[in-house]
C-alpha cells in the first residue's frame, strides 16, 4: 500500500520507512510537521497516513489535529501519549480505518503491520491501554452499566479491532459464545440490525461516550 508518515524524530521516521518499505509497502511521503502532512496527502492520496500526535511548532496536539482534517481517510496515530479527546473523536464518525498504538508498547513487527493492513482495510487497532483510558473515563451511561463483565470483556477487544476469532482465542471462547456475547451488547447499547461492522464501531462509541 502507499503510506505517508508524519513523524519529528528523524530516528524513528526512518526506521518507520525502513520496515514498511521491507515488507512490501511504498512510502509516498515522509514528513516533521502537520502542514508537511496536509499537503503530502493532497498530493499522493495514500492508502493511510500515519502521524504523531505531536509535531512542530508546539509539539501539542498538532498532529492528531491534522490527523482529523484528513477524516474519513485512513489514520493510524502512533504516538507517546493518549489524547482523550482527540482519541474519541477520531472514533465519532463510526466509519472505522482508524487506529491508536502507544509507541512505547508496540512491542511485535508482526503486530504493528497487522494494524496497519487493519487500518488502511478500514478497521480499527487500538492500543489496550488507549482503550482503558478512554472506558474509565465513562461508565454512566445506563446501556454501558447494563453490560456484564464478560460483555465489557469482549467490548474491550472489540475496541481494539480484533475479529470475532480473535476474540475467541484470547478468551478462550467458543464462537458461538462470542456472536452472543456481541449480540448481547448490540442491544442493551440499543443498536439495531444493520452491517455489523458499523454496529461494531457505533458500540465503541457508546462506550466512549458514555
Amino acid at each position: 500500500m502507499r503510506i505517508v508518515i508524519a513523524e519529528d524524530l528523524l530516528l524513528l521516521r526512518d526506521g518507520l520507512v525502513r520496515i514498511l518499505t521491507g515488507t512490501g509497502h511504498e512510502v509516498v511521503a515522509a514528513v516533521d510537521s502537520a502542514d508537511a502532512l496536509l499537503e503530502a496527502v493532497a498530493e499522493h492520496r495514500p492508502d493511510l497516513s500515519i502521524v504523531d500526535v505531536r509535531l512542530p511548532p508546539s509539539y501539542r496536539d498538532e498532529g492528531i489535529r491534522a490527523a482529523l482534517k484528513l477524516r474519513p481517510a485512513p489514520v493510524l496515530i502512533l504516538s507517546q501519549y493518549v489524547e482523550r479527546t482527540y482519541a474519541a473523536e477520531l472514533l465519532a464518525d463510526g466509519k472505522g480505518a482508524v487506529g491508536y498504538l502507544l509507541k512505547d508498547r508496540v512491542t511485535a513487527l508482526d503486530d504493528f503491520l497487522d494494524a496497519v493492513e487493519r487500518v488502511a482495510a478500514g478497521g480499527t487497532a487500538m492500543d489496550p491501554e488507549v482503550v482503558r483510558q478512554l472506558f474509565a473515563r465513562n461508565a454512566q451511561n445506563q446501556g454501558v452499566t447494563a453490560l456484564t463483565p464478560r460483555e465489557r470483556e469482549v467490548l474491550d477487544l472489540v475496541a481494539q479491532g480484533m475479529s470475532n476469532s480473535a476474540i475467541c482465542a484470547a478468551l478462550v471462547l467458543a464462537p458461538v459464545s462470542v456472536e452472543k456475547h456481541i449480540g448481547n451488547i448490540f442491544a442493551k447499547l440499543g443498536l439495531p440490525p444493520s452491517d455489523d461492522s458499523h454496529r461494531r464501531v457505533l458500540a465503541v462509541l457508546a462506550y466512549l461516550n458514555a
